[in-house]
């Protein structure tokens, strides 16, 4: 059975607290979302989630219930991620949490030919199916695919009450320039783009430009699939970071990209429980001001692995051998 959820749903998520919150202990930081506030840090699926049938997947449903015990809501996924939006769906609905999550998905479809919207409703439909969901929160143009055609069907499901908000999502920054005259025009509610302390060509004028027209703004690449870890090694996390609340170098990553303002929601993915804990507790803390957040790049900028991020292929030292997407070999860079 699907779930009946509509504009409450969202509403109804934050009214419940987390941990940290219940024991009287500090709210998170929340960004708008439309008439709603959501938490800062979220939870991607990209690679992480896609398991299929028959592999190990006792790690997701720890991963959910660590997440949404420590307070997080947003949980972004996309029927393109191989088996992840029906594993997400599974294991939400076999928690119980359908209903207490806010649900972030994509589209990706063309056509048989012009104008026809028949792939983009029955990759909706199904991806309803998988969600357990009547509406699922937010649906977003994948990578700008087919905009022309795509986000007039979106819409038109968002005023049939079963999208609760429509976007686009990006993480190539060479696509963010087409999102500006319909963030201008007030077409779309929310943007997902590529932002970290390595990539930040939101800076200038995308985030600013969402902010002034009250688009929300979701954050893929925070981590740059690994490689910040990669190029910081073992390396401490600087005294200056420590006395400003950071005590890991996620945190560190996580907090200098939610602390900008016009930043919505982070959605770092991870397969390890323990991970989440430490994504989360960044929006318990204080973030970075603008100094702060100035001297944390000067300290990345100076570490000489730094600059080769961008040739350095995603996800250093992992594979995903059970999931149904093969990413290339090597693996991508950018």
């Amino acid at each position: 059975m699907l779930a009946a959820t509509g504009a409450g749903a969202v509403v109804a998520a934050l009214g419940l607290p987390g941990t940290a919150t219940a024991q009287g202990g500090p709210r998170p930081v929340t960004r708008p979302l439309g008439e709603s506030r959501v938490p800062v840090i979220g939870l991607g699926t990209f690679m992480t989630f896609d398991r299929r049938p028959g592999t190990d997947q006792a790690f997701i449903p720890a991963v959910l219930r660590a997440f949404h015990d420590g307070g997080g809501r947003v949980i972004d996924t996309a029927a393109t991620y191989g088996a992840a939006e029906a594993n997400t769906g599974h294991h939400v609905h076999a928690l119980g949490l359908t209903d207490q999550v806010v649900l972030t998905d994509k589209s990706w479809n063309c056509g048989e030919y012009l104008f026809d919207d028949g792939h983009v409703l029955a990759q909706f439909a199904r991806s309803r199916q998988r969600l357990h969901r009547e509406v699922i929160d937010v649906v977003g143009i994948h990578s700008m695919t087919n905009v022309g055609m795509v986000l007039p069907v979106l819409n038109r499901l968002k005023g049939e009450g079963t999208i609760r908000y429509v976007g686009l999502t990006s993480h190539e920054p060479y696509q963010y320039e087409g999102m500006r005259p319909l963030i201008e025009a007030g077409a779309i509610d929310v943007i997902q783009i590529r932002y970290s302390m390595f990539q930040r060509s939101a800076e200038h004028g995308l985030l600013s430009l969402a902010a002034d027209h009250g688009v929300a703004v979701m954050v893929n690449m925070a981590l740059e699939k690994g490689r910040l870890h990669q190029v910081v090694g073992s390396r401490p996390v600087p005294e200056f970071a420590r006395e400003a609340g950071c005590e890991s170098w996620a945190q560190f990553f996580l907090s200098y990209v939610a602390a900008h303002p016009a930043v919505t929601c982070v959605i770092p993915a991870t397969t390890n429980p323990d991970h989440v804990r430490e994504n989360l507790l960044t929006m318990y803390r204080p973030l970075p001001d603008h100094r702060q957040r100035r001297r944390m790049l000067r300290y990345m900028e100076e570490l000489p692995e730094f600059a080769r991020i961008g040739v350095t292929p995603w996800y250093p030292g992992k594979t995903f051998p059970d999931g149904l997407v093969k990413l290339p070999q090597p693996h991508p860079v950018g």
